[in-house]
C-alpha cells in the first residue's frame, strides 16, 4: 500500500495575567483548569465534529506518548479504496 503524510500544526499558547500584587500560584491554576475542563472538550468536539462531517475523510484522536495535557493529535484518513480506482 502505497501513503503519502503531511502535518499540520496548529498550536495553542494559554497564558493568564495577573494584577501587580498577585503573590502567584494562589489561585492554584483555576484558569489552567478552566481550559482542561471546559474549553479543552469543547474546542475538541467542535473540530472533530467539523471533521467528521466532511466526506470521504475519517477523522479519530491518536496518541503519540505525549500527555493529553500537552498534545492532542487528530489523524485525519482519506482513503482512496481500490474501488476509488477501478473505471
Amino acid at each position: 500500500m502505497f501513503k503519502e503524510e503531511k502535518t499540520f500544526t496548529l498550536r495553542l499558547t494559554l497564558e493568564a495575567r495577573f494584577p501587580p500584587e498577585y503573590e502567584g500560584d494562589n489561585d492554584d491554576y483555576a484558569w489552567l483548569h478552566d481550559w482542561e475542563t471546559r474549553m479543552k472538550p469543547d474546542l475538541l468536539k467542535a473540530v472533530m465534529a467539523s471533521l467528521r462531517a466532511a466526506p470521504s475523510w475519517s477523522a479519530h484522536v491518536r496518541n503519540r506518548g505525549m500527555a493529553a495535557t500537552d498534545e492532542v493529535e487528530i489523524a485525519l484518513i482519506k482513503d482512496f479504496g481500490a474501488e476509488s480506482f477501478s473505471a
